[in-house]
């Protein structure tokens, strides 16, 4: 394993066989409860574009140093400085954290546990597959505190569990643990206490084993295919295999299961 740091506050570690296809992008600010300052926004944004340019990269795992929190949002103390100025001068940077994460072009998992709240619940919510274990609580307060969610929320929530339920966490502003979050669909993954970021490694692995072009043409259809009716969808979905159709990823991958040996992929 190798690791990375991005500024003070975040850190990257490479997992894997030497060149690292499982990327841990890691939320380093224990004494803030990952509180998102400016500074640390911009190391977010600067890891996901490093990230995101690296070929050898398959999966992104998003996890936190501090024990009881994932991430708490905002820096409100931070924040309660600030001129109306500096509150706009600020948004982009801030944007380019959550962007970031939800930008990257490689499958991404989020290891929750303990209080994932406002813009770190945004955070998680920008991966495609959130993993908690039972000590986690996830939800968007901001209007508790006189803002909206920011960080994708209002656009993200919803296409997770729908315009009514999402309206309903978003405007009672309420905290939901972890039981219920999966339930809802808050999350998709609930593991034993503890174990979110084993969990999360363990699936971005499994995940890391197929092909790169594949995973990234599949996560870009996904994503661009979202909100569209089905067949613009299909449209879409039909660029993305044009796209590894006559890759040399597809042309290993089916040659490596008709000699019944693991692919060694070339990723292009």
């Amino acid at each position: 394993m190798t690791e990375e740091r991005y500024g003070e506050y975040v850190l990257v570690r490479r997992h894997g066989d030497g060149v690292g296809h499982v990327a841990e992008l890691v939320l380093d600010r224990p004494k803030a409860m990952n509180a998102v300052s400016t500074e640390m926004a911009r190391s977010i944004a600067g890891a996901c574009a490093a990230l995101g340019a690296d070929r050898d990269v398959r999966v992104v795992v998003l996890t936190s140093t501090h024990e009881r929190a994932f991430c708490v949002g905002a820096d409100l103390k931070e924040r309660n400085s600030f001129s109306d100025a500096d509150l706009v001068r600020q948004r982009p940077v801030a944007r380019g954290a959550y962007t970031g994460v939800l930008e990257l072009p490689v499958p991404t998992i989020a290891a929750v546990h303990g209080f994932a709240l406002g813009g770190g619940f945004e955070l998680a919510l920008s991966c495609d597959v959130i993993v908690a274990d039972g000590t986690a609580v996830v939800g968007l307060p901001e209007v508790s505190v006189g803002v909206i969610p920011g960080g994708g929320g209002t656009q993200l929530l919803p296409r997770r569990v729908g315009a009514a339920r999402a309206a309903e966490l978003i405007f009672t502003a309420r905290r939901v643990e972890a039981a219920e979050a999966r339930e809802l669909g808050l999350v998709d993954v609930l593991v034993e206490d503890g174990h979110d970021r084993e969990e999360a490694l363990a699936l971005g692995t499994r995940m890391a084993a197929n092909s790169p072009v594949g995973l990234r043409a599949a996560k870009r259809a996904l994503r661009l295919g979202q909100g569209l009716d089905l067949r613009a969808g299909l449209e879409v979905e039909d660029a993305a295999w044009r796209a590894v159709a006559f890759s040399g990823d597809r042309a290993e991958g089916v040659a490596a299961f008709n000699e019944k040996r693991q692919a060694q992929w070339p990723g292009e």
